[in-house]
């Protein structure tokens, strides 16, 4: 008997397989073992040799294996790209007239629209819902396919999504891998969980003009039921991609293609640096009471940069701005609060020395001059080089950093004092109509590069950082970004077409032999589909230069 062995990890296993066993009878043999390792949660899928798999794959080789579930990074993409799948198909099969689209994410879940439908939209969520939970009981496979470019297109074009058989034709590879479901086909950004039956606890809410497909198991602990001011700025980046026609991928590079990169640049940023001065100007008719300005925002959105230009925009209209570093009132590392691991919890808001910060925030605005603390990052203390700040009367303050619309930072401020932006990366520009681009892989992108510019990381390092810092974004930042005054959305239309440039080699370095491989290899997936942008069309005053350099600011 041929007999390859396997190393399962997540046991710190060593065994023996039949050649050709799949992972659905390893995950069936140890059904007991990984029962009580996930808690009852399905297996989903599998690391192999670091490559993203559906329990279908087979072993022909020897292999380390990984399983996981809905609690594992890519346990949730399977199960959000398999859920939209199965929704996709209950939109069909209940209205076949009706075209399907996503969005966008929305706090737990998915935004999304139905076109092509006159009923109202409770009775659509109805049918939908009772089509979803119908499929879900019956345990349905599903399953993939690679086949040959000329086939997937004729099996495309039978399916009235002209999103999708637009990106296919696009392709330059002779054999495309699709995904099927009950007879439905489709072609996904991942791959799919094993079944429907694995999803579970999902719901589908009606909000605004569409509909929520949420996710089981929030990640976040949100202060609020709703997210109406991050809803509004995504629809206005929408209406935005609609006007310059370039709400997909093939779209962008259809501009790109045609010579129109430079032109879309300069609209971009023209659209940036009229909210910024819309922004300013919303401050200034509040400028009688308003003296600190907070911005808060998630890594990599940009919030340095926005602290800059919105300075001259209000230096444009009269105004005397300064600003403090909340890195210089970290508390000491004695002081410093600690995860459960033992290690440092640098992201939490009482790393910070609030009363220290509020004590000089209300001197401040009492007119005193105060000595502002320098932190030695190297030592782990903070210390005083003499350095003071004062602020004239009606002279404005800007403190930016991720606590900043968490009210514990600036209790001891009146609340009249205070304006709230907050600042993110809400990609809007979409593989096709059924699979968005997620706004955590655009602010991703983007830390990868100007790691790489500024820091000297590779790809590597920043990907196994990447879940900490979302960890940390979301409980010290997105519980409190409904607290804003104004979003910024602070995403460009053409910037993964420029960044590709940068992001594409840095992520092709990182080893097949690390964990962090599937994810370049899923973040390789979209980008190769991207049409790049020169870098020489980027101003010095752009976002896009706080992670490439050669910006006109001072960071």
């Amino acid at each position: 008997m041929n007999n390859i062995e396997i190393v399962i990890e997540n046991f710190n296993e060593r065994r023996y397989v039949e050649h050709g066993t799949s992972l659905a009878e390893i995950v069936r043999q140890s059904h007991d073992q990984f029962m009580e390792l996930t808690g009852g949660k399905p297996i989903l899928g599998a690391l192999v040799n670091n490559r993203i798999q559906t329990l279908q794959y087979r072993i022909y080789n020897p292999r380390t294996i990984e399983f996981f579930d809905l609690s594992h990074r890519q346990g949730k993409r399977l199960f959000q790209n398999s859920l939209g799948f199965m929704m996709y198909k209950a939109v069909k099969d209940t209205y076949p007239d009706a075209h399907l689209i996503f969005d966008h994410s929305l706090l737990n879940g998915t935004y999304c629209r139905i076109e092509g439908i006159d009923t109202d939209h409770a009775t659509v969520r109805d049918n939908i819902t009772r089509r979803m939970s119908q499929l879900q009981q019956q345990d349905l496979p599903f399953n993939s396919k690679v086949m040959l470019k000329e086939d997937a297109l004729k099996l495309i074009s039978k399916e009235d999504i002209p999103e999708t058989y637009r990106l296919l034709e696009s392709l330059k590879q002779l054999y495309i891998e699709m995904q099927f479901l009950d007879g439905t086909v489709h072609k996904l950004s991942s791959r799919t969980v094993p079944s429907t039956g694995c999803l579970t606890g999902w719901t589908l809410d009606l909000f605004e003009d569409g509909y929520l497909l949420n996710m089981p198991e929030p990640e976040i602990n949100y202060h609020f039921d709703r997210a109406d001011k991050l809803f509004n700025i995504f629809q206005e980046h929408h209406g935005w991609v609609k006007l310059l026609r370039i709400p997909t991928i093939t779209d962008l590079n259809t501009i790109i293609k045609a010579g129109g990169g430079n032109r879309l640049v300069q609209v971009a940023e023209a659209l940036h640096e009229k909210k910024y001065a819309e922004i300013a100007e919303q401050i200034h008719q509040l400028s009688d009471h308003v003296r600190l300005i907070l911005i808060a925002g998630p890594s990599s959105s940009g919030k340095t940069t926005s602290c800059r230009r919105l300075t001259v925009q209000l230096n444009v209209l009269g105004h005397d701005v300064k600003q403090i570093s909340l890195d210089d009132y970290f508390v000491s590392r004695d002081r410093t609060p600690k995860l459960p691991n033992g290690e440092y919890d640098f992201e939490s808001i009482d790393a910070l020395d609030i009363p220290l910060l509020n004590d000089h925030l209300t001197r401040l605005f009492n007119d005193e001059e105060v000595a502002i603390p320098t932190f030695d990052f190297i030592k782990g203390d903070p210390y005083f080089s003499g350095k003071t700040l004062s602020l004239k009367p009606k002279k404005l303050l800007i403190v930016e950093g991720i606590h900043a619309l968490n009210p514990k930072l600036t209790a001891q401020i009146p609340e009249s004092m205070k304006f709230k932006m907050y600042v993110s990366a809400l990609t809007q520009v979409a593989i096709d109509d059924q699979n968005i681009i997620h706004s955590s892989d655009n602010r991703l992108i983007r830390r990868i590069v100007r790691d790489n510019s500024f820091r000297g990381w590779n790809a590597h390092e920043t990907l196994k950082r990447w879940d900490n810092v979302q960890a940390g974004e979301r409980k010290h930042i997105y519980p409190y970004q409904e607290n804003a005054d104004v979003m910024f959305n602070s995403a460009l239309f053409y910037e993964l077409a420029m960044l590709k440039t940068y992001a594409e080699p840095l992520l092709k370095q990182v080893p097949e032999n690390c964990k962090e491989y599937a994810e370049a290899c899923r973040l390789l997936n979209f980008i190769e589909l991207i049409e790049p942008i020169d870098p020489k069309f980027i101003p010095p005053t752009s976002i896009m230069r706080e992670f490439l350099g050669g910006s006109s600011f001072e960071y």
